[in-house]
Formats: C-alpha cells, sequence, structure tokens
C-alpha cells in the first residue's frame, strides 16, 4: 500500500472513531481491529494507524478527554495499576554493572527533580530550606571531597617517605621520623649528610659499621628484603580487600567519566586499599609513582561523599560531576597544582564538562591543596617533593636542544606505550595472569638487585627528579655538581654568587654521574614497560618524568659544555661573558625533558604545560615547556594515535567513544544497526531477530519469557508485530524489577495479565487485573532513519551521551544501534578486533 492510501485510510477511520468517542463522553469501547479480541482478550484501540497524531487538534480534545477518563477510573480502581512514581518498585531507573548510562534520562530525571523542588519552594520555609540546600549541596560535596583528598595526599606521603627511608636504616631516637627530619633535629646537622649520627642505617643496628663491605652487603641486602616484603603485602592486600585498587586508575576514571558503570571501583574498601597499596608500593623501590593513582583515591571520596547527597548519589550523570571535580583535587594534590588539575580534568579525564562543573572543579583542587599545604607532608612548605625556585634566564637558541628533547620525548613515549601494550596483552592471554603476585615478586626483586648499586636508580624516584632539575652551587658537592670553579678568588666579589653558579668546565664526577645516569636512564626506561600493569598500585606520571628529567639532565650538560668551549663563538655571544662566566642551567634540561617525557607517553599539552609551570613557579619557562610539549605529541601522534591510557582502554576493551577522534568514513546507519537487513547490500550477519514489546497485548508471561530468552539491555515497544510502529523503550532492569514487584506486591496479577505500556486500558470482567507499566517506558528515544550517516550518529553518541539509538524507516521500527555496535564498526573499519569490545 501506498504510503497516501496508508494515511488516507487512517484519517478516515480516526473521523469515524472520533465522533463516536467525543459523542459517548469517552467511555472505554471495545474496538475491533488488529488489536481486537486477541485470544479472548481485549484492547483499548481499534487499529495500529489511530496512534498516528495527524489530526492535531481533534486528537488533542480525544486524549484530553481519555486522560480525564482515566483519571476518574483511577480514582475509583486503580489498587493493581502502577500510574506514579511513587508506586515504582526500588531500583527503577539505575543500572546494570558493567553498562552504560543514558546521559539524556538522568539529566531529563534531573530537572524534573529542580521543577519539582522550585514548586514546593512556595509552600513555606521548610521548602524554602530544602530548596536552598539543593543549591548549594553541589559546594558543599565538593568541598568535603577536597578536604577528604587533602588528608589522603598527607597520610600517604608522609607514609610513603617513612617507609622508603626504613629500607636504608631508621632514627634511633624517634623512629617514627624519616631520614631527613631525623637529622632535622640536630642544627648543624644537613639532611643530605651521610654521617648523620641520629640516623642509624641497618648495618650499624646489627652491631656493623657505617662504611665498608660487610657493612655494603648488610645493606644491600636488607634494601631487598624490605622491598619485597612492601611489594609482597601491597599485592596481598589488593589480592584479598580490593583487586580494582591495582593500576593507575585513570583509563577506568576515564571511562566511569564517560558514562560506563564499575560497581565496587570506587568503593571505600577500593580506597582503602588503593590508599596503603600506594604507600607500600613507592616504599618498595619499583619504578612507579602515587601521583597518578591520587586521581584514582580522589574519585573514591567523589563516589563515597556523593551518597550523602541524594542528587548526585542516585543520579549517574550528576554523580560525574562530583567526580570531574574530584579528579582535578586529585591532580592538585600529586603535583601542588590545583589550575593543572582544572585542566587535567578538562583535557584527558572528563567527558561532560559543563561550566558549573569547572568552578566546581577549581573549588575541590583549591580546598584539597590548602589540606595538603596545611599538613605540610615535606616539612618544606611545599606541596611536592621536587618542588624547584629558580630564575635563571633561558636563551633562544636552547629552542634546538629544547625541541630535540620534545623529540626524543615523542620517541620514548611511543616505544613504551607499544611496549607496555604488548606486555600487558602477553599478561592478558597468557597463564602469566593467574599468578599476579608472583610477578609482582619477581618484578621486585630484579628491580631492587639491579638498582641498589647504582645511586640514582637507589634513590626515591621523586628524590632523583629534585636532584636532576636542581641547580649547583657552591654547597653542592655530589659527583652531579663537580664543576672546576675557584670559589677563593671571587668570594669578595660582587659578583660572586652569579659565578659560583655559572657554567664551566666540567670534573670527573661529572663524567661518573654521566655513565650513572646513562645506566639509570636505561634500566628505568626497560624496568617501567614492565611494573605498569602489575596488581598493585602504580602510577606512571612520576616514572615517565624520571626519564625524561636523566635524559633532560643529560643533553643539558652537553649543550652547557658546547657553550662553554665556544664561548666566543659569535652564536652563542650572548650565553657567555666570558670562559668562566656561561649562563646554560642543566637543571632546566631536566625539567623539560620530564614534561617531553610525560607528554609523549599521555599525550597531555595544555594541562601538562600548567602542571610544570605550577611546579616551577617560573613564568619564564612556559615557552621552554610548551615547545617540548608540542614537539613530543607531533612526534607521539605520528607514530600512534592513542596515549597510554586510550590504549589501556582499548586493551580492556571498555566502551569509550573518544570524543578528539573523527570518523570520516562514509557508511549509514543501515550498515551497522541489529539486525541488519540483506536489501542493504551489505553481508548479511547471523543477527537474530529483534527482541520487541508490544503495547498491549502480551501477557505477563510473555514478556518474562522475553526477559529469559534474551539477554539485552532494553526493548523497544512497539504498537503491534505487524505494523512496527515504535512506541517508546523500555530498560530490562526497569522491565524485571517492576514485573517482579507486580507479582508479589500487587492483587490480581498473574501470568495471564496484560501488561500496558500506554494509558488506554480496558479491565476485563472475566479475565485478571491488567498491568500498568507506562511510567517505565521511555516514550521520547532518540531514533534515526535508516539513511543516517555515521558520522552524524557517531556525533549523535558523543555530543548526546547515548546508550542506544533506535532505527527506523517511514516510521517503523526496523533496528537498533548500540554503543557497543558503534565502537566495533569504528574498529572494523580501522582494521582492529572488533570483538575487543567487551562491553556496552
Amino acid at each position: 500500500m501506498e504510503a497516501g492510501d496508508y494515511f488516507g485510510e487512517t484519517d478516515l477511520l480516526l473521523s469515524e472513531h472520533m465522533d463516536e468517542s467525543l459523542s459517548r463522553n469517552n467511555s472505554n469501547m471495545r474496538r475491533e481491529g488488529a488489536n481486537g479480541n486477541v485470544d479472548g482478550r481485549f484492547s483499548a484501540v481499534s487499529t495500529d494507524d489511530e496512534l498516528l497524531d495527524i489530526r492535531t487538534g481533534a486528537l488533542e480534545h480525544w486524549h484530553d478527554s481519555d486522560e480525564e477518563e482515566n483519571a476518574k477510573n483511577l480514582s475509583s480502581s486503580s489498587s493493581n495499576l502502577m500510574d506514579t512514581l511513587d508506586d515504582l518498585p526500588p531500583g527503577i531507573g539505575q543500572y546494570e554493572d558493567f553498562h552504560t548510562i543514558d546521559w539524556l534520562r538522568d539529566i531529563a530525571r534531573d530537572r524534573m527533580r529542580h521543577r519539582h523542588i522550585i514548586k514546593k519552594k512556595q509552600e513555606g520555609i521548610w521548602e524554602k530550606i530544602k530548596s536552598a540546600h539543593d543549591a548549594w549541596s553541589g559546594w558543599v560535596c565538593v568541598l568535603l571531597v577536597g578536604v577528604a583528598a587533602g588528608l589522603c595526599a598527607g597520610i600517604i606521603d608522609i607514609g610513603a617517605t617513612w617507609m622508603s627511608d626504613l629500607k636504608e636504616g631508621i632514627c634511633a631516637e624517634a623512629f617514627w621520623l624519616n631520614r631527613e627530619q631525623c637529622c632535622w633535629s640536630v642544627s648543624n646537622t644537613d639532611a643530605n649528610d651521610d654521617y648523620c649520627q641520629q640516623w642509624k642505617t641497618w648495618s650499624e643496628i646489627f652491631g656493623g659499621s657505617r662504611s665498608g663491605a660487610g657493612s655494603y652487603v648488610v645493606t644491600y641486602f636488607i634494601y631487598m628484603l624490605w622491598a619485597i616484603v612492601f611489594a609482597m603485602l601491597a599485592a596481598l592486600f589488593v589480592r584479598v580487600f580490593a583487586p580494582y585498587a591495582c593500576g593507575s586508575g585513570i583509563p577506568e576514571i576515564k571511562t566511569i567519566l564517560s558514562g560506563f558503570i564499575i560497581r565496587g571501583y570506587l568503593g571505600k574498601w577500593t580506597l582503602l586499599t588503593k590508599s596503603v597499596g600506594m604507600m607500600l608500593a613507592v616504599s618498595a623501590g619499583l619504578s612507579l609513582g602515587k601521583e597518578g593513582p591520587f586521581v584514582h583515591v580522589a574519585s573514591c571520596c567523589g563516589n563515597v561523599f556523593s551518597y550523602l547527597f541524594p542528587k548526585y548519589g542516585t543520579n549517574e550523570a550528576k554523580k560525574r560531576e562530583i567526580l570531574s571535580a574530584a579528579s582535578a583535587a586529585g591532580v592538585s594534590v600529586a603535583f601542588g597544582a590545583p589550575i593543572g588539575g582544572v585542566l587535567f580534568s578538562l583535557e584527558e579525564v572528563s567527558y561532560y564538562f559543563p561550566l558549573k562543573t569547572l568552578w566546581r572543579s577549581f573549588f575541590c583542587a583549591l580546598a584539597a591543596a590548602f589540606v595538603l599545604r596545611s599538613i605540610n607532608p615535606f616539612g618544606n612548605d611545599h606541596l611536592v617533593m621536587f618542588y624547584v625556585e629558580y630564575n635563571e634566564p633561558w636563551y633562544i637558541q636552547e629552542l634546538i636542544p629544547f625541541v630535540l628533547i620534545g623529540v626524543l620525548g615523542g620517541l620514548y613515549g611511543s616505544f613504551f606505550i607499544k611496549a607496555n601494550i604488548a606486555w600487558c596483552r602477553y599478561r592478558k592471554n597468557s597463564k602469566l595472569g593467574n599468578y599476579p603476585i608472583i610477578e609482582v615478586l619477581v618484578v621486585t626483586f630484579v628491580t631492587a638487585l639491579l638498582s641498589y648499586p647504582n645511586q640514582y636508580t637507589r634513590l626515591n624516584t621523586s628524590e632523583l627528579i629534585k636532584m636532576l632539575v636542581g641547580r649547583c652551587g657552591p654547597e653542592d658537592d655530589t659527583d652531579l655538581c663537580d664543576y672546576k670553579r675557584n670559589y677563593s678568588s671571587h668570594m669578595l666579589n660582587q659578583t660572586s654568587l652569579k659565578t659560583m653558579t655559572s657554567s664551566t668546565v666540567i670534573g670527573d664526577g661529572v663524567y661518573k654521574a654521566l655513565w650513572m645516569l646513562a645506566l639509570a636512564l636505561v634500566f628505568k626506561g626497560i624496568i617501567t614497560v614492565f611494573t605498569f600493569g602489575i596488581k598493585i598500585p602504580c602510577g606512571l606520571f612520576i616514572p615517565s618524568m624520571a626519564v625524561g628529567a636523566i635524559m633532560g639532565r643529560m643533553i643539558g650538560i652537553g649543550v652547557e659544555q658546547i657553550v662553554v668551549a665556544n664561548h666566543d663563538n659569535p652564536f652563542f655571544e650572548n650565553m657567555c661573558e666570558s670562559k668562566q662566566f656561561c649562563r646554560i642551567t642543566p637543571g632546566l634540561y631536566a625539567m623539560v625533558g620530564a614534561a617531553a617525557a610525560l607528554g609523549g607517553v599521555t599525550r597531555m599539552t595544555v594541562s601538562l604545560v600548567v602542571i610544570m609551570f605550577e611546579l616551577t613557579g617560573g613564568l619564564q619557562y612556559i615557552v621552554p615547556l610548551m615547545v617540548a610539549s608540542m614537539t613530543s605529541k607531533w612526534v607521539g601522534d605520528a607514530l600512534g594515535k592513542e596515549g597510554i591510557y586510550d590504549a589501556h582502554i582499548l586493551l580492556n576493551g571498555y566502551p569509550y567513544l573518544d570524543s578528539k577522534e573523527e570518523f570520516t568514513h562514509t557508511t549509514l546507519a543501515s550498515d551497522v544497526m541489529r539486525p541488519r537487513c540483506a536489501r542493504y547490500g551489505s553481508a548479511v550477519r547471523n543477527d537474530p531477530p529483534l527482541s520487541v514489546i508490544t503495547q498491549d497485548s502480551m501477557t505477563v508471561e510473555e514478556v518474562d519469557h522475553v526477559l529469559k530468552s534474551t539477554s539485552h539491555n532494553g526493548f523497544p515497544v512497539i504498537v503491534s508485530r505487524e505494523s512496527q510502529y515504535l512506541v517508546g523503550f523500555v530498560l530490562r532492569r526497569d522491565l524485571n524489577l517492576a514485573l517482579s514487584n507486580a507479582l508479589k506486591n500487587q492483587d490480581g496479577i498473574v501470568y495471564n495479565s496484560i501488561v500496558y505500556f500506554t494509558n488506554h486500558v480496558t479491565e476485563n470482567p472475566n479475565g485478571p487485573a491488567p498491568l500498568k507499566l507506562r511510567k517505565i517506558i521511555d516514550m521520547a528515544p532518540v531514533t534515526i532513519t535508516d539513511q543516517t550517516p555515521m558520522e552524524m550518529v557517531v556525533e549523535m553518541f558523543r555530543k548526546l551521551g547515548l546508550r542506544q539509538t533506535l532505527v527506523t524507516h517511514k516510521g517503523r521500527l526496523l533496528g537498533i544501534l548500540t554503543k557497543k555496535d558503534v565502537l566495533r564498526h569504528i574498529a572494523h573499519l580501522e582494521n582492529q578486533d572488533p570483538e575487543s569490545i567487551l562491553f556496552n
């Protein structure tokens, strides 16, 4: 039948019945038609076509009359009909584990809740107080999250520093002090003095001396023993109490913020286990950091506190506003960079970031930084161990080595991502994944065995970065600062301070340090590949920055010596006043190298530059940092699209639709939907028929059979199987809860009862009571036509946060497109395995 004839017939049918319905004052009629009398059951409509809203004015009057009649019927006999939200069973509107939320639905629910509060506001002072509480609850929540994140960070920093020093010795007078605090207790003792009398090495504890071969062996053994004990405890805590506490957590946080549900990932046990495990893992001396897991810890705080406010605890979309702010607080306490934390949340992890979330994220990050500053975990009034504070100049000629550092950072980032993903994939697909604790112990043993002989790998990674980005002054007597300077002849000169910190010819100690740094660079670069991903809390920020800082310091020393040796060259004329007075700062190169390596691994740009700027406090270094970061990203993107976190999301099969990637293919929705029809010219898949539910002709038993025989997350509701006209969409979880609740608690509801998803209900006096479930159906699901370009579909899924969309053809239901279908289609077009997308 042609469309015109079809709609014409519909108009005639509607005209005939509207006059009759209005003249009978909208009493319930028995109508014969497609859904008239089916197996002795009555229907509320005559034909499927009558539900088409064609003659608007008449239909509005018709439906208004029907609603009045329904209201009368409900007032007299609605004991067995679910017609209000209060009648719905608990759990309606919630989501199952490992499922994607419906952003549009949750945001619409929150707007309805807000409108209800505004409406009730006029009813009295108590309602006004409740309205005010609703308005400020978001700010109170992020304040609590920021305070909790700052407290957790302070405790973790103090505990990790103490346990790291415990591997080498203990403070005899006060065992709870770390080495630095122990040596500060004596006024004229420097914390870096190897002969601090208050600090006892383990060889001294066991009756030996501080130096000598025997002392070295004992200290070496105790160092390895503590490292293995700490790592084993961390692995056991994770295995027994919270398996989700392993790893960095940022890939999962990104996926959760995009709308994915992972129950327990942000729970109380995960928070506790992650915090303790971070201290143990860092103290074990492994090539990992605690800065990345701080984001996970802060997000756990955000999840826990969100349940104090029903506005956020019961609405998954609103809860993600709190989690975005918590992520900013995590970076804020990790690097002492509140602004950088906000930009990190915006650039790297958040999927939905409205303007109010920006301000709340800033407030949360500020509160976290303030609390951590009040705790002062490092005793130096700074929020991080490797804070540097100098104002040495840089010159335009140095942009050349800065670009080189950026290139090397991008190359290292690409190498690390490919190697780490290959190793993690091997772990996942081999028997190695069955023995996580043994893997942790082996990696710890190898790390401790090889790191102790080298003073730069033996150091805590944060202390190593602090040393590398620092400048050499007259008080430094380390190998790295062994320059051939003549201090005595300049002590009384006005320019003596500049001369004592200026560049000059390196001594033998620097040559030795360069060899040790080269070995440390190779060791750190390789061991981090095997460490990131083991089943303990492990971050990637600090190891990546350490590799870049080593590389940058070595290049900086090389550039420094080139300039000193050619100080009279016109190219270096503005950099040197004499052979003894050139101003090149190798620490600046280490700082730029740290940014380049971290940018190459994570592909961050703006937030990375701001974080490094807040770390250094030097505004003049923004240009070198920007140059290195952008070069690193360009080189890394040329060798591979994904950063390390996106690569791990892909490896784990999470349904993350990256908003930064462009979809440039020319496929249509009909090529991707399920079930795919043969008429579209594509290869026919073995797709089962689309599971649907009719609006008024299925019994409770038939609906229950559909639920038990399928595993779909939801079902389209149609007028009838003959017409396939779409009515709405109902979620599997909501339908399950509604049916089970009705069978248990509602009188007259049996397996023979008709399930209605419409207001038009006819009660059969000789049959069982009907079950009305209109309130659980989404009457306005997002729909597209079969000819919609996939480019538009992908943008809809990204921008609207869709969970699924229904595909229609001339108003009739054809199929369904889920987020998993879109992701698998993209993977197929990019020659990847579509089956790697595991969740929806």
